[in-house]
C-alpha cells in the first residue's frame, strides 16, 4: 500500500461515523455524510475508485442511493455515462426488474433497459459491501439488459458478513475494510 492511499484510508476512516442500532437494534450503520461533506476527501475517495476501474468503462452504475452520489462522480472521472439503479417504481418509463432475497424479506432493483447497450462495458459502484446481495441483484440485472459487468467498486467493505462471496467470480475493489 502506497503512502498516499495509506493516507487515504487513514482520512476516509476517520469520516465515517458509526451509528449504533439503526437503522435497528444491533446493527451499526456506517454513516459516510462527514467524508461527502469533505471536499479533498472525497475527491480522493471518487479518485482512488476510479484509477482502480478496468480499463474502457462505458458506462458506470449506482445503487440507489448512495451509489448515485459516489458513482455519478467517478463516471464524470472516466469519461463514462452513469445509470441509476433503482428501488421498485422509482423509474418513469419501461424498466427491466431483478428481484433479489435480503436478510429480512425480498426487494426488486429496476433499470431503464435502453440505456444500457448491448455490450457496454459497466462498472457497479456503491458505497459498502455488505452481505452483497444487492450487488449481485445489480450484476445479473445489468447483464439481464445486455452490459458486461467488469467490476465492483466500493467505499468499504463489512468483511464480517463475506459479501465477497456472492461476487466471488467478479472483480471486487474497496477503498476501506472493515
Amino acid at each position: 500500500m502506497s503512502v498516499e492511499q495509506e493516507s487515504l484510508t487513514v482520512r476516509a476512516g476517520r469520516l465515517i461515523s458509526d451509528v449504533p442500532d439503526y437503522p435497528s437494534p444491533g446493527v451499526v450503520f456506517k454513516d459516510i455524510t462527514p467524508l461527502l461533506a469533505d471536499g479533498p476527501t472525497l475527491a480522493a475517495v471518487v479518485a482512488d475508485i476510479a484509477a482502480r476501474a478496468p480499463e474502457h468503462i462505458d458506462l458506470v452504475v449506482g445503487m440507489e442511493a448512495r451509489g448515485f452520489i459516489l458513482g455519478a462522480p467517478v463516471a464524470v472521472a472516466l469519461g463514462a455515462g452513469f445509470i441509476p439503479v433503482r428501488k421498485a417504481g422509482k423509474l418513469p418509463r419501461e424498466t427491466l426488474a431483478g428481484a433479489y432475497e435480503l436478510e429480512y424479506g425480498s426487494a426488486v432493483l429496476e433499470v431503464h433497459p435502453d440505456t444500457i447497450r448491448n455490450g457496454s462495458r459497466v462498472l457497479i459502484v456503491d458505497d459498502v459491501l455488505a452481505t452483497g446481495g444487492t450487488a449481485a441483484a445489480t450484476a445479473a440485472l445489468l447483464e439481464k439488459a445486455g452490459g458486461v459487468v467488469l467490476g465492483l467498486s466500493f467505499l468499504m467493505e463489512l468483511t464480517f458478513l463475506d459479501g465477497r462471496a456472492k461476487l466471488a467470480d467478479r472483480r471486487v475493489e474497496t477503498v476501506l475494510t472493515y
